[in-house]
Order: structure tokens, then sequence, then C-alpha cells
């Protein structure tokens, strides 16, 4: 097998490429930079992994890389993922989210790929499940009703996935993740909360907690989101389907948690206003994915904190 991983030295990517590697596929990174590591891929590339930088953005760049690879699987992580960065530079964020997908799609049906597995989100996609707690957990079929640019360029995203899916000979799917953690997530360019109380927690430091703290997130292992990506592989399905956890975690019971799992009895939240374009409740209905691709997440977030706070020690 051939698999290309754009976003590769990202977080979840260099996570996917890893695995990739190990099930003995041939595998190429694309990847710009800006956000992700080339320590990310040390071992993947001592694997014998290839990578090329290049912006997903730049039409002919994605053109050669994917049509010169000639791969069997695409998987498509790269994107701008920061829900404030997207609310301040719309424009930059579709240009990564929307345009960069469909240069990706189009590579990709260019080329003959045969499966692409697309990365969109569960948690900005749905919208603000607050308003609407009797459609909590969302399953795939709540409408879409997102409160942020990011959560808007993917769902465009998703659009043209199944377009293409529909129009181009191309086996397209579409998994919608929760909030993801783990390993190897950046607390400086990362968006998520773990990464940046487990730093704190590890350095004597006290969380910013904005809002009332009562925010909930669907919070998923990066370890199980990299078994749903490849179990969506092993398919034909379509989706979207959901890839989390279903429990329902609030800001401060993650403080409270980070804080008990490294020791601080300390770790206590400074509060501060509400940031603007976040969501206070979501969760994911996951019961797709265990029907469709035999998947469910196998940590909670107990078990998946003493995991990554163990695995960056």
């Amino acid at each position: 097998m051939k698999s290309v991983v754009t976003g590769g030295a990202g977080f979840i990517g260099s996570h996917l490429v890893d695995a990739l590697a190990a099930r003995g596929d041939e595998v190429l990174v694309l990847d710009d930079f800006s956000s992700g590591k080339r320590e990310n891929l040390t071992g993947a590339l001592e694997a014998g992994v290839s990578v090329t930088e290049l912006d997903v953005a730049d039409a002919q760049a994605v053109f050669s890389a994917i049509e010169g690879f000639a791969p069997d699987s695409v998987f498509h992580l790269a994107a701008q993922i920061d829900v404030r960065r997207s609310m301040a530079d719309p424009g930059f964020d579709a240009r990564l989210n929307v345009v960069g997908t469909v240069n990706v799609l189009e590579a990709a049906a260019r080329a003959g790929v045969s499966r692409l597995i697309f990365t969109s989100t569960g948690g900005a996609i749905y919208g603000e499940g607050g308003d609407r707690p009797d459609e909590l957990p969302f399953a795939e079929t709540a409408p879409c009703e997102p409160f942020s640019v990011y959560g808007q360029s993917k769902l465009a995203a998703e659009g043209y996935v199944d377009l293409y899916s529909r129009t181009r000979e191309i086996s397209g799917g579409t998994v919608r993740l929760g909030n993801i953690y783990g390993p190897r997530q950046d607390p400086a360019t990362e968006a998520g909360v773990v990464a940046i109380f487990c730093s704190l927690a590890r350095d004597g430091g006290r969380p910013t907690v904005f809002g009332t703290g009562e925010q909930t997130r669907d919070y998923v292992h990066v370890a199980d989101v990299v078994d749903a990506l490849l179990a969506m592989e092993a398919t034909d399905e379509r989706g979207p389907i959901n890839a989390g956890t279903g429990v329902e975690t609030t800001v401060l019971e993650l403080a409270e948690r980070v804080g008990a799992s490294v020791g601080r009895d300390d770790f206590k939240p400074e509060m501060a206003p509400a940031r603007f374009g976040e969501i206070e409740r979501t969760v994911l209905d996951t019961r797709l994915a265990t029907e469709r691709l035999g998947w469910q997440a196998k940590r909670t977030i107990a078990s998946g904190l003493d995991e990554t706070l163990a695995a960056e020690a």
C-alpha cells in the first residue's frame, strides 16, 4: 500500500504516519511545517517515510506531489484548526480548509486514488449544544449549525468530499472528530486545552479558564482517533461518521483531572471572560462508528490523560 498524509508532521498526522509505516505502507507526508514539526517524524523518517514540503493551497504543487507518488489512499489532515484565528482571519481559514481540500481532492481524482479520508470536526460543526440540549449527544443526522468560521469551513470542505465521491470515481469518507488530545500536541501552536493544561501543570503554572468553565467537550485520545481513521479507510463508508467518546467533560473537570494526574492540589483555575466563537456544550454520539466501522474509543479521559502525561514525562 502507498499512502499520502497531508499535514503528516502535525499532532494527529504524525501519529497516523507512524501507524501506516508500522503496517508496512510506503508513506509520503505533505506538510508546510507552519505548525507541524519535523521532530514529530523522527521515527517515521528512520522507517523510510518520505516528506515533501508544500502548501495545500498551492494547487500545482499538490497535483505534482500526489500524481507523482500515485498513492492507493490519501488521508487529508492539513488544515487551519484554531477557532480564534478563523474568526480573526476568515479568508486564511477558507484558503487552507476549503481551497486546500479541493486541491487534494482534485489531485486524488487525477491520480486514480482508491480511497480518501477527510478529517472534519465534530466539536465545531454541529454548533451550540447548549441551545439544543435535547439533541445531545450530537448524531450525524443533527443539523449542522457552525458557530465559528472554522466549523463552517470544515462543513464546506465536507461538501466537496461528497461531491467528488459522487462525480469523480473517488471513494471519499469523512470522519468528524471530537476534541483530540495526546502526546505531541503542542500547547504553543495547537488549539488543544488539554496540552495547555498539562504543560502548565508540569511547569508549576495555573490554568486560565474562559467563561464559566462549565463548557463541555468530548475529549478523545489521538491513538483512538488514528484507529478510527484506519477503520474508515478499510470500508467504503462515505460518512460523515463521528469519532469521540460520547462523554461530556467540563473545562473545570478537565483542570481538576489534570491537576490530580500530576499530584497538584493547587492547580486551581484563574477565570477570564468568555471568548467569541467558542461553543458552550458539545458531545458526540458514536453509535454509528461502532455499527459501521466496528470502532469505539478505548480510553476514558482519566486513562488517556495518564497515558499522555506518562508519554511526555
